[in-house]
């Protein structure tokens, strides 16, 4: 998945456990300008240098994996958690123009030469 938006937070590197770590990257989405989003990315492990060079303000592609996981509490309440995995960020140029759409050959009539009977039966 993917989605393009403007850098809002690089959270500090969090260091979990003696092996695990991770970065928060707060990403505002504004589909409707008028009501922006501001979504929660995760960096984990070595995915966290990623964000090193970015700052609040940068204009981002961020590719990521959606991972979804149960909990359980002690009282036996089960409770579903979503994540949003960054394997991939690319900065936007500012004032980039959008990606040209690729070149295709022109189309090619394959119908029937003049003169020429069709003759299949639909």
């Amino acid at each position: 998945m993917e989605i393009k938006g403007k850098v809002h937070e690089v959270g500090a590197t969090q260091q979990v456990s003696e092996t695990f770590k991770k970065r928060d990257l707060i990403v505002e989405y504004a589909e409707n300008p008028t009501y922006p989003e501001y979504i929660r990315f995760e960096a984990l492990q070595d995915k966290t240098a990623l964000l090193d060079t970015f700052k609040a303000g940068d204009e981002v592609e961020v590719f990521f994996n959606l991972r979804g996981r149960p909990w359980t509490d002690k009282t036996g309440k089960t409770s579903y958690f979503n994540s949003l995995v960054i394997w991939r960020i690319n900065a936007i140029a500012a004032g980039a123009p959008p990606a040209a759409a690729p070149a295709y050959a022109a189309p090619v009539d394959v119908s029937n030469t003049p003169g020429e009977d069709d003759d299949l039966p639909f």
